[in-house]
């Protein structure tokens, strides 16, 4: 724990625009700062000033944390955030080539501009009211210049801090002959603020003439990737000199040990899908967790999409945790001496935050809590009935928190929700366009919604 002062209360210099969170119990992801039982939070401008266990400022408006857990904003490291009017269009699909089909190959083909605007607002609010204040936005659906700045004004206005990484789309047409024109243009049009809430990347597939364009503007590469036959194709990617640590590899299930090895010698970022890779039937589908763990790499925590499950962090933290503990387990109990250690709950929390900040390449602005950092906070009520008495704030956050505990979040120093309920958000009229879009799009594939069904099935 990071050493108080014993007599009087730390003092801040004046801000006219501060914010002071009192009295909670403080997670901060950082070891060099440390957890406190009790602490003060100031917030001056978009940044964390203090952290002591009492900071005296009487110009900055007032939070009251007591009783509350605080902790870093959740980072989800891969979210295909235009899929956000599909949310469970096909919860029962076990299959990726079914999700493909499902998405890709149908819906995927006839959104607009307004549609990837809606879909990627829905997904940003989604997550800022489940205490995820990043992501890297896959928008593997940027099927032209219109479209990806449709995204970018999503998430802008949402106020959530986000890597957004435009894409080929995988099917129907779209504007390929201007494709690399058009993402220097993004760049050098939305994204010139390298401090802001939005930076860029880039969605690649497995292709040096795409890897050699993002790298030419300086971007990082975000890449698909996982099974036997991408772990092969590494050792002559390492031997070009085409690895290093601007490429963030999603899911990783099912790669050989050599592959891990070339990943962590050439500094490579992996997340990981606690239930996307079982739910989709990714290879084996037992998400790359521990086998990253073993090769001494710290994966963060990803949702992938929301087309089947919910969009929140605390579920990918708890299956997580079953899984590492029931296949240690397993292998423990079949009598292997080598089993892996249960994972701790410091340890899911640090890749659903801290960890998952460096795979964004955000690691020096957001993912824990520390003078100087983004004010990216979350405050948890302990006090609910589903949570108190709360005994363990790590074991709280991780294995009984939900969505509905989510009482303040706060991005780059704005309040984006707090009592529980998302500020500056015009429900009525989100529902309305949500409502078009959804329309338009089941027509237009000719989907037909049944909320009772067990297959999903296109109607011509």
């Amino acid at each position: 724990m990071k050493p108080a002062s014993k007599s009087q209360p730390k003092s801040s210099s004046h801000s006219t625009n501060a914010l002071l969170i009192a009295g909670g119990t403080v997670l901060s992801m950082d070891p060099t700062v440390g957890d406190f039982v009790t602490a003060d939070i100031l917030v001056e401008g978009s940044k964390i000033s203090a952290i002591d266990k009492r900071i005296h400022a009487p110009h900055a408006k007032r939070i009251d944390a007591t009783g509350r857990i605080v902790i870093p904003g959740f980072v989800d490291t891969h979210r295909h955030a235009w899929e956000g009017q599909l949310r469970r269009v096909n919860p029962n699909s076990a299959d990726l080539s079914n999700y493909i089909a499902g998405t890709h190959g149908s819906f995927a083909t006839k959104y607009r501009p307004r549609d990837m605007y809606i879909g990627n607002l829905l997904t940003s609010l989604g997550a800022l009211d489940a205490g995820i204040t990043t992501i890297i936005d896959n928008s593997h659906n940027s099927r032209s210049l219109e479209h990806a700045n449709a995204a970018v004004d999503a998430l802008a206005d949402a106020g959530i801090r986000a890597v957004h990484a435009p894409g080929a789309p995988l099917a129907g047409t779209w504007q390929k002959d201007s494709w690399y024109e058009d993402l220097a243009q993004l760049k050098a049009t939305r994204f010139t603020n390298e401090d802001g809430l939005l930076t860029m990347a880039m969605m690649v597939s497995m292709d040096r003439e795409q890897w050699a364009v993002g790298r030419g503007l300086g971007i990082p590469l975000v890449t698909e990737f996982f099974g036997k036959e991408m772990s092969e194709m590494l050792p002559a990617l390492q031997r070009a000199g085409m690895l290093g640590a601007d490429n963030i590899f999603n899911h990783c299930t099912d790669l050989t040990d050599d592959a891990w090895q070339i990943l962590r010698a050439e500094g490579v970022k992996v997340n990981v899908c606690p239930r996307s890779d079982s739910h989709w039937g990714l290879a084996s589908g037992m998400f790359g967790y521990q086998a990253a763990l073993n090769h001494g790499m710290r994966p963060g925590f990803s949702v992938d999409n929301e087309s089947a499950y919910s969009g929140d962090m605390f579920a990918e933290m708890r299956t997580a945790l079953s899984l590492q503990r029931s296949a240690a387990q397993a292998r423990k109990f079949g009598g292997d001496k080598n089993a892996p250690q249960p994972v701790t709950m410091r340890q899911l929390l640090s890749a659903a935050t801290f960890d998952g900040a460096a795979v964004a390449h955000l690691g020096n602005r957001t993912g824990s809590l520390a003078a100087g950092k983004e004010a990216d906070i979350v405050l948890i009520n302990a006090q609910d009935i589903n949570l108190y008495p709360s005994n363990n704030a790590l074991g709280t956050v991780v294995t009984a928190a939900e969505r509905s505990n989510v009482e303040t979040v706060i991005v780059g120093g704005r309040i984006r929700k707090i009592g529980g309920k998302l500020v500056g958000v015009d429900f009525e009229r989100l529902r309305r366009d949500t409502e078009e879009s959804r329309r338009y799009l089941f027509d237009a594939v000719g989907f037909r919604s049944n909320p009772f069904a067990d297959s999903f099935e296109l109607s011509n």
